[in-house]
């Protein structure tokens, strides 16, 4: 019988994880490098560094990989010490808001500003 939760670890999780980390690993010295080059930074200056469709998508890129990676190694860890299941699904759903809005925020954010 199959339980209410944790039925989906394994080696699709571990690429997963692996797959965020080097994406991170590729993006974010990419964005670090391009606002230090643009230093320093005005409202103006901000606009035109979110104004490429590009530049907005390396950064929605990396906030989904950022929720992804910490969406496994926080399920893992909540897997691990929380054991009553209806406590475990309620914070699941907790970090999963949290997370979801955080990506969805800055994406609005992002199409906003252009």
């Amino acid at each position: 019988m199959k339980r209410a939760t944790g039925s989906h670890t394994g080696t699709g999780t571990w690429l997963v994880q692996r797959a965020t980390a080097l994406a991170l690993a590729l993006l974010l010295p990419f964005l670090a490098l391009r606002i230090l080059a643009a230093l320093p930074l005005d409202a103006e200056g901000w606009q035109a560094h979110f104004a490429p469709a590009w530049s907005r998508v390396a950064w929605l890129a990396a906030a989904l990989a950022v929720a992804l990676h910490a969406w496994i190694g926080v399920r893992d860890v909540l897997m691990d010490y929380v054991k009553p299941t209806p406590l475990r699904l309620l914070l699941y759903l907790l970090v999963i808001a949290v997370l979801g809005g955080s990506v969805l925020w800055l994406m609005v954010l992002l199409w906003r500003v252009a």
